[in-house]
């Protein structure tokens, strides 16, 4: 949906506003299901996806802490390629560690 959101404005079919909008309330539920997430790995004894979890909630933290975990409105043109990027870099995360709990399941 992010992802969709931004190549939807690089290709001027919605506006900026509309478009940081809707990113910036997936942002902080998707920080909370990931911690959660690697939160649930430890605590079932799963290390392998655990440590795979660990880096991007270190990072969510991170841009947490700086406060550069919402997208601004005025800016988003100047990072539109860096943040099409860091979704990309992030759903190839998630596919990784989605096919990983299905092996593991399985």
């Amino acid at each position: 949906m992010q992802y969709t959101s931004l190549a939807d404005l690089e290709s001027d079919h919605t506006n900026p506003y509309d478009a940081s909008s809707s990113i910036n309330a997936c942002v902080i539920p998707e920080f909370v299901i990931q911690g959660a997430l690697g939160a649930f790995f430890l605590l079932t004894w799963h290390w392998f996806l655990f440590i795979l979890s660990v880096p991007i909630t270190c990072y969510h933290v991170k841009l947490y802490m700086n406060k550069k975990h919402l997208i601004d409105v005025t800016e988003i043109f100047r990072v539109l390629d860096n943040e099409k990027r860091y979704r990309l870099i992030k759903i190839g995360f998630y596919l990784v560690l989605f096919f990983f709990v299905l092996y593991r399941l399985l």
